[in-house]
């Protein structure tokens, strides 16, 4: 996966070639099916508990996350990936109508860091955003804690997570929280209260600033108040916090008036710590979780291989480590690869040609001359494994058989 495989037959890419020279125990392709297939939900339990660790171990070598004892995201999200067959164990229409199976994951970032994935659940298609999401947000928090993220944590979700059981779970582990409120009566009642002159502008999409004024003048607008969630339920159960609120004129020449503007409104329920505009800036800042989903489809999650859901969901795990792998090696390799995308760390860094050659019962492997990118290599290098010392140059002496 980290050299690029989207598929089971990808493994023939480790049985070209010298790799039969380099690497040993490397099994065919419908060996690797055999045994994704079979996995049990256990084992996949075991192998998140291995992508976990794995994770925390990472973070010890490489700055993953650095600024982490300050300031972290956690950011939710599913996706839902195609499949075209009803064969495929969990295959199922869900919120895009699409036939598939539904993948969540769970990322944490700084804000100065490029994400990695703290946790993953591969879920039956015809499933809703929020099914066991709080699950996973409580494994992510602990997972994220161990891996350094040890400050102020924030989740970060969109509106389908918008729940009480979401919410419990991060206050659980100590984490604040930041999500989209549904435009339910209730939020609208609060908004509709919210006082003309509390509207404050911020810079936003097509802002212009106006240097006589020394401002900004944007279309957008955010204002707060405070807000009780979840009337509908136990008191023990409600939660009081600031709902933030962004406004943009509706452009739509059907829904403008011809005495005043109307506004979209975007509700943010959230106890963050920063102050408002900062805390909605934030927020908006949870599309980052969008760019792993688009690196992981670009490359193993381009599709799941298997018609066994636990194979998948195996597959996933995989997925998952692979990424972290490879965003170590970009962080260990220079500061423009530790946010550079998989794809280009892959080109980069991992597929590069060689040549093997044999010598006096060692292998040594010639890089291309003139790699533009031989420093960041060589520093992922030395990064991921100290050098060797160098090998004696004559046989050291052996001894005096005389005095035996």
């Amino acid at each position: 996966m980290i050299a690029g495989a989207d598929s089971i037959e990808d493994m023939g890419l480790l049985r070209h070639g010298g790799m039969g020279r380099l690497f040993t125990g490397v099994r065919a392709p419908s060996t690797l099916g055999t045994f994704l297939r079979t996995f049990t939900f256990g084992h996949v339990r075991q192998l998140d508990a291995v992508a976990s660790r794995l994770l925390v171990n990472l973070a010890a070598r490489a700055p993953l996350l650095p600024g982490g004892d300050q300031l972290a995201y956690l950011d939710v999200d599913d996706t839902v990936r195609a499949a075209y067959g009803s064969a495929k164990q969990g295959a199922g229409r869900g919120y895009t109508g699409t036939l598939g199976l539904n993948a969540l994951l769970a990322v944490v970032s700084t804000p100065s860091s490029a994400p990695v994935i703290a946790a993953t659940r591969l879920r039956k298609g015809s499933t809703h955003s929020a099914r066991g999401a709080a699950r996973l947000v409580a494994d992510a928090l602990v997972t994220a804690t161990a891996a350094g993220a040890t400050g102020v944590r924030v989740l970060r979700a969109d509106s389908a997570f918008y729940n009480h059981d979401v919410i419990a779970a991060a206050g659980r582990h100590g984490a604040r929280f930041s999500i989209t409120a549904r435009q339910d009566p209730a939020v609208r009642t609060a908004i509709a209260s919210i006082d003309p002159q509390a509207w404050t502008p911020i810079k936003y999409t097509n802002a212009v600033f106006d240097a006589d004024q020394q401002r900004w003048i944007p279309d957008a607008e955010v204002a707060e108040v405070d807000y009780t969630a979840f009337r509908s339920l136990a008191t023990a159960k409600q939660v009081t916090a600031r709902l933030i609120v962004r406004r943009v004129p509706d452009l739509n020449p059907a829904h403008q008036h011809e005495l005043f503007t109307v506004y979209r409104y975007h509700a943010v329920f959230t106890n963050s710590p920063l102050p408002m505009i900062a805390a909605e800036a934030a927020h908006r800042a949870h599309a980052i979780v969008e760019q792993v989903i688009a690196d992981l489809k670009n490359g193993p999650l381009a599709h799941l291989p298997s018609g066994t859901f636990t194979a998948n969901s195996a597959w996933l795990v995989c997925a998952a480590i692979a990424f972290n792998l490879t965003r170590a090696a970009g962080v260990l390799a220079s500061a423009i690869h530790a946010k550079a995308t998989t794809g280009t760390i892959r080109a980069q860094l991992i597929n590069i040609p060689g040549r093997l050659a044999r010598s006096a019962r060692h292998l040594t492997l010639h890089l291309p001359a003139n790699w533009p990118w031989e420093h960041p290599w060589q520093q992922l290098l030395t990064g991921a494994d100290p050098p060797p010392s160098p090998r004696p140059t004559h046989r050291p002496p052996g001894p005096d058989r005389r005095t035996q």
